[in-house]
């Protein structure tokens, strides 16, 4: 891990966070991608670059992971998640101008489904990068 790299991952890592490491590396590794790009492109482009970002870590991924979303015990459709990190983290990436209250529902309702208990929120749509590290509790989301 060359100094830059290092720097970008320790930024962002704090042990009162559950798997406050792993969210740090892929913080940083967003921060390296928006550095490089800026904003302005489709979320597409941004989850391809994160996806070759966190494989070069050798972090195992799950991008596009597929989830069942039941009412009354009937699987009544499917939602998909841009990634599930080491099968601990959830993330939703959005390329928007803000981040919109329904950002952080849709994140906490796919928490719920994937039975994960930590998410990152990540936009590259602003000047600046901006990511939330959220936490589910009791099925309320805090971050």
């Amino acid at each position: 891990m060359c100094p830059i790299e290092k720097r970008l991952y320790m930024d962002h890592i704090d042990s009162k966070y559950k798997y406050s490491k792993l969210t740090g590396l892929i913080i940083g590794a967003s921060f390296e991608i928006h550095n490089e790009l800026g904003a302005g492109l489709p979320e597409k482009i941004y989850q391809r670059c994160l996806e070759i970002e966190l494989h070069s870590k050798g972090l195992s991924l799950n991008r596009e992971f597929t989830v069942d979303v039941h009412f009354k015990e009937m699987t009544v459709g499917k939602r998909r998640l841009d990634f599930v990190i080491e099968d601990k983290v959830v993330v939703e990436l959005k390329a928007r101008h803000y981040l919109h209250k329904t950002d952080f529902i849709q994140l906490k309702n796919y928490l719920k489904l994937s039975k994960k208990k930590i998410g990152l929120l990540i936009n590259f749509g602003e000047s600046s990068l901006n990511y939330r590290r959220c936490i589910l509790t009791q099925n309320n989301l805090r971050d």
